[in-house]
């Protein structure tokens, strides 16, 4: 009986796996065919295989550039966002007051708003700001990474913080009787600690920057500072949908995620186990 259940559990596994990659499989293929081929038949192999929509999904999306621009906007917001909420986990971690926990505590409550809600007063709020101090925060890099850090800092700091709990006091303590100050003590002995929720922190937030259609659709309006995801809406007109280069766009947006998640996937599981649940 338990050799049955247990290869049930793997056909259901299997059956499963099967329904989360068939977008992916579809997304794939289909880069490769004609509009009729498509048409004819949606999960048929392509007839012949061309990179001839690849290079014109790559032209028509200005790829290069688009590129250089996610990946600049993400990993200036990634070094933001794990200097900061790693010093901030590390104060509100040590420090024991209600204030520190209110202010974790409301970090904790941003992560249950949707950005649905804030979307337009957040937009009013930037060009309020923009006006006042006259700082372009609207259709800039700078105005978006500001905003990205904002949004993925409170996940970050909840993660960090429960990471920062399961260090010693100990080994702070014969930090500062060396004569090793607070910014010396955290960076020399508590940051290469966090080292496995940090790549955790990284992992999770390359994969929503990057990816992030939503927010870099309101703030960047030119042309040339849009990201790889924005790029894609080329190929979606109002009455007519090239799928094909489409699909050749999407799949060369989640090229570098994918890449990216293979090599540091291990990092995972034993981050966030030891973050969340310490």
């Amino acid at each position: 009986m338990k050799k049955v259940s247990k290869f049930s559990r793997e056909i259901l596994l299997f059956l499963g796996a099967l329904l989360f990659l068939s977008p992916v499989y579809i997304m794939f293929v289909n880069s490769f065919k004609t509009r009729a081929e498509m048409y004819e038949n949606v999960l048929a192999l392509p007839q012949e295989l061309t990179f001839e929509y690849y290079a014109g999904a790559m032209h028509r999306m200005n790829f290069i550039t688009a590129f250089g621009n996610s990946l600049f906007i993400t990993i200036v917001s990634i070094i933001f966002i794990v200097t900061l909420s790693s010093m901030t986990a590390w104060m509100l971690a040590r420090t024991n007051n209600k204030l520190s926990k209110i202010i974790f505590m409301t970090f904790i409550a941003t992560m249950l708003i949707p950005f649905q809600t804030i979307m337009m007063p957040l937009l009013q709020l930037m060009d309020q700001i923009m006006r006042a101090t006259g700082i372009p925060m609207l259709n800039t890099r700078g105005g978006l990474i500001f905003m990205h850090i904002g949004f993925n800092s409170s996940m970050a700091v909840f993660l960090y913080h429960g990471f920062v709990k399961s260090i010693p006091k100990s080994l702070e303590e014969a930090a500062t009787i060396d004569g090793c100050t607070k910014f010396g003590t955290f960076w020399r002995v508590v940051f290469p600690m966090l080292k496995p929720i940090t790549v955790t922190v990284i992992i999770l937030n390359v994969i929503q920057i990057w990816n992030d259609f939503l927010l870099p659709s309101l703030v960047l309006t030119s042309t040339n500072l849009r990201t790889i995801p924005l790029s894609t809406f080329y190929f979606f007109g109002e009455f007519t949908i090239q799928w094909n280069m489409a699909m050749a766009g999407l799949t060369l947006t989640v090229i570098p995620v994918v890449i990216f998640y293979i090599f540091a996937q291990r990092h995972i599981i034993k981050g966030i186990g030891e973050g969340a649940v310490k």
